[in-house]
């Protein structure tokens, strides 16, 4: 069956038709990845988005539900140039056509999405409509795309209420520590998957609870900290900092998430007061854009973003530079951003963009991308560990501090009793001496 992507400037592609049987309009962007579709389909920032994939082929090992960053797909269209039909991998569940017909997600194939790329890095990010309707009207339809707005996505796709994801307890849990994954053709019968490959040498943040606020947050994030030995208890993005608070977590975490930064007005509020605490925070993405906004700063909305697993970003500390994976079009804008409050820690080495910042005075750190992907593969994993380590030192600074003002109280209590006992004895020896007289 033939397909039309129709763009807001009026340009036509002419397609086949894949996934769902239906109509939509959505803001379409572009990803640079060459693997990693089904996570590209999952993940909830591409709410109110339809993507194309760069990457000619896409399809070829199939869909494995094991990889999968929520509980299904977010995004509004998908665009390819080939569809595989027929993957090849031992982990498959399902081929990509079965899974977008089962998720009721439209798309488009056969069209020239390097054709596509150019018009969007040259004009920009736009709306436009994947339909199957050849008799389409472009006077009806182009006022529509113009008029389309991804709107609040976030409360749409946070989770309705907390839960806990519980942590490792041993290495093993985590899986293999290396090696390839061995096909058991039995145990795959009956319904069982060997796990995958662990990146985690060790269980540091063994005992320590941590607080995700899940603004959109991939999976793989309270994963990652789990893996680690945390607890994490993942809240809706409407949750009220007095209640993440009350529970008196080691440290907060602020996830990814879809739309305008700017829209999200409640949530910037709640997240003041997470700043105004002294618990330990580290933001991923929309997290890290609302964090700065919290405190004053500004974000602006990106030509066509960054959205793909190669994009190199520099460490300002260290000076070295790490492939990163990004999905995002909006970014903090560090010129209007107060020195004495929050300084650049990470710059997109292709643009210069910013990726990240160091609050000044306070046990928090921001990204722009995700290290709790795997593109380099573990290029930024280690920022989960700089996390664990401040809770850490966090927590230490906190112990000492309550066995000082413990010693400090008994200190002043046997200063209290010695001076009292020292007046009482000046009283006796003084009622003693008036007695003789």
């Amino acid at each position: 069956m033939k397909a039309y992507l129709i763009l807001e400037d009026g340009t036509v592609f002419e397609g086949i038709h894949i996934g769902a049987l239906r109509e939509v309009i959505s803001e379409i962007v572009f990803n640079t990845s060459m693997a990693g579709y089904l996570e590209v389909l999952t993940d909830p920032s591409y709410a109110g988005q339809a993507v194309c994939m760069t990457y000619p082929l896409i399809g070829n090992y199939g869909i494995c539900r094991d990889d999968m960053e929520s509980a299904g797909p977010w995004l509004d269209g998908f665009i390819v140039r080939e569809l595989s039909r027929i993957p090849s991998n031992f982990r498959c569940d399902m081929t990509i056509q079965q899974f977008l017909e089962e998720s009721g997600v439209p798309g488009i194939a056969g069209i020239d999405t390097r054709a596509l790329t150019k018009i969007l890095r040259e004009k920009g990010t736009m709306n436009g409509m994947i339909t199957t309707n050849g008799e389409y009207d472009l006077e009806e339809i182009l006022p529509k795309l113009k008029a389309y707005t991804t709107g609040k996505v976030v409360e749409r796709v946070t989770c309705r209420e907390k839960y806990v994801v519980k942590p490792a307890e041993t290495l093993e849990e985590n899986g293999p520590l290396s090696g390839s994954a061995r096909f058991d053709k039995e145990a795959f019968a009956r319904g069982e998957r060997e796990l995958r490959p662990a990146l985690v040498k060790e269980l540091c943040g063994k005992g320590l609870r941590v607080a995700l606020l899940d603004f959109g947050a991939k999976a793989n994030i309270a994963r990652s900290l789990a893996e680690r030995g945390c607890e994490v208890t993942v809240y809706p993005a409407l949750t009220s900092a007095e209640e993440i608070l009350a529970t008196e977590p080691d440290g907060i975490m602020l996830s990814n998430g879809p739309g305008d930064p700017k829209e999200c007005t409640s949530m910037i509020r709640e997240v003041k007061k997470l700043y105004d605490s002294e618990v330990p925070i580290f933001a991923i993405c929309l997290g890290h854009q609302l964090m700065a906004l919290a405190v004053g700063g500004d974000t602006h909305k990106m030509k066509y973003g960054h959205r793909g697993g190669n994009h190199p970003v520099k460490d300002l500390e260290t000076g070295r530079v790490y492939i990163s994976s990004q999905n995002h079009g909006y970014v903090v804008d560090t010129d209007k951003l107060d020195e004495s409050i929050a300084v650049p820690a990470f710059v997109n080495v292709n643009d210069k963009t910013n990726e990240g910042l160091a609050y000044t005075g306070k046990n928090i750190f921001t990204v722009q991308y995700h290290p709790e992907s795997c593109p380099g593969p573990q290029d930024s994993g280690y920022l989960f560990d700089r996390f664990i380590q401040m809770m850490r030192k966090s927590e230490a600074t906190e112990h000492h501090f309550e066995m000082r003002k413990s010693e400090a109280k008994e200190h002043h209590f046997k200063m209290r009793k010695s001076e009292a006992k020292e007046h009482h004895f000046e009283m006796r020896k003084s009622e003693g001496g008036n007695g003789n007289a």
